[in-house]
């Protein structure tokens, strides 16, 4: 995975991307924009199952979001994750660097990290109840 800086919005710590995320632990990663109504509305649902699925399905993982918006709409990013009261690491990608790096052309793309690191699983787009699959693929590799 790239070492590809993102910038932490909550507390405007940068970090490489590589080193973004808990290692042995699958990770789930939702790249969006504030003027993407289908990322918020993955973001929403994903977010609304989260804790159900950790707890009832008994899987342990990370959930991670970063937008592609520009650097002139980050206060508007962060203002968005605040408002909808994401309790988990939102980040932006603000000059693309990362998208370039990663080579996909449009958000919501979804991808699931493995244990290892790995990238295990990629998506772009999303449809009502697409979520379901994603779980599947963590419960999965969370397993492994």
């Amino acid at each position: 995975l790239p070492e590809t800086q993102i910038k932490n919005l909550d507390n405007g710590k940068k970090v490489a991307f590589n080193e973004s995320f808990e290692k042995g632990k699958v990770t789930l990663i939702s790249f969006w924009a504030t003027w993407c109504v289908p990322c918020k509305k993955e973001i929403k649902n994903i977010a609304l199952k989260l804790d159900g699925l950790k707890k009832d399905a008994g899987i342990d993982f990370n959930y991670m979001t970063i937008s592609i918006d520009e650097v002139r709409a980050e206060g508007l990013a962060r203002t968005y994750a605040m408002a909808q009261g994401w309790r988990f690491p939102y980040f932006i990608d603000a000059n693309a660097d990362l998208k370039r790096s990663l080579n996909f052309q449009s958000v919501p793309y979804t991808m699931i990290i493995d244990k290892n690191g790995k990238v295990a699983f990629t998506h772009t787009g999303y449809e009502e109840g697409g979520e379901v699959e994603i779980f599947e693929k963590i419960k999965e590799l969370a397993k492994k």
